[in-house]
């Protein structure tokens, strides 16, 4: 018997699958596919949200150099707000990297409910609903292989 896929709540091997609090022989399973659902905008508005509080800060160091020397100041004004507007860009290097981070893991998770289902001789059953975008496709792609070997027999 080969394992495809194993968490505590998924178990995918050649001889069968156990989704959702229910066993099914690969046999049983006549057709699988998945659906999508809408997307979440709190989730996008939060993607939006960090990527702001890494651009602002660069923008307000930005903005403070270009003042600097367009303005007709004294040299030291003129070199303070430049070293000022420098160090409010650099002052976002560490916290970008935390905020990217984020904003990478909230690519993994997904923006919407993702679902497989599947096809048996009493009717559709809903295998497994998840927000987890990555360990959906890691699930989907475990289940077409120990599928695949069934269909040629």
């Amino acid at each position: 018997m080969t394992t495809y896929y194993r968490d505590p709540e998924v178990l995918i091997t050649s001889s069968g699958v156990w989704m959702n609090g229910r066993e099914f022989r690969l046999p049983e399973l006549i057709q699988v596919w998945y659906t999508k659902g809408a997307r979440s905008w709190g989730v996008i508005a939060w993607r939006g949200a960090l990527g702001l509080a890494v651009l602002l800060p660069l923008l307000v160091g930005a903005l403070a150099v270009l003042v600097a020397l367009l303005l007709d100041m004294s040299l030291g004004t003129t070199v303070a707000m430049v070293v000022g507007g420098i160090l409010v860009g650099l002052a976002v290097v560490p916290v970008a990297d935390l905020m990217l981070e984020r904003v990478d893991r909230s690519y993994d998770r997904g923006s919407r409910t993702l679902e497989i289902w599947g096809r048996v001789r009493g009717g559709d059953v809903l295998l497994m609903r998840t927000n987890n975008a990555q360990r959906f496709g890691r699930i989907y792609r475990a289940l077409q292989r120990a599928l695949e070997p069934a269909v040629r027999r």
